[in-house]
């Protein structure tokens, strides 16, 4: 299993009129997990693209338990829970500085290879990365 945190603070932008975080802004907090986990693990989206390799989303399941706030500190806690095949999953909580769970939430990216538009394996460069945490 491998585990990765990273931080974000809450822009005003990304509030509503209530000042909580508006529900479509947790899936970019997810977003910014899954590219830090993988710099984490010495790789990128922008390097599995150089070599041919896409990852878009096939599925994302969020849930909202308590909301988030303009100018809280938040914790991106993102898990990779299986060795990759040709997806691979990632499971977010997300904490204020409080240390309280905001949120929780799935995604499945697939291995895309960007010639054929096809699934394909995950790299081998990448699974030599993660191999050691499975």
């Amino acid at each position: 299993m491998y585990i990765s945190e990273t931080t974000v603070r809450v822009r005003y932008a990304e509030t509503d009129k209530m000042g909580y975080v508006y529900y479509g802004n947790y899936t970019q907090y997810y977003e910014v997990g899954r590219v830090e986990a993988l710099r984490q693990l010495g790789t990128s989206y922008k390097e599995m693209e150089d070599n041919g390799v896409m990852l878009p989303v096939y599925t994302c399941q969020l849930k909202y338990l308590k909301p988030a706030l303009y100018d809280d500190l938040l914790v991106v806690k993102t898990t990779i829970k299986e060795k990759p095949t040709a997806k691979i999953e990632f499971d977010y909580e997300i904490y204020n500085q409080k240390g309280e769970l905001l949120n929780i939430g799935n995604t499945v990216l697939v291995f895309i290879d960007m010639k054929t538009n096809k699934p394909c394996a995950a790299p081998m460069s990448f699974l030599d990365k993660i191999n050691n945490y499975f």
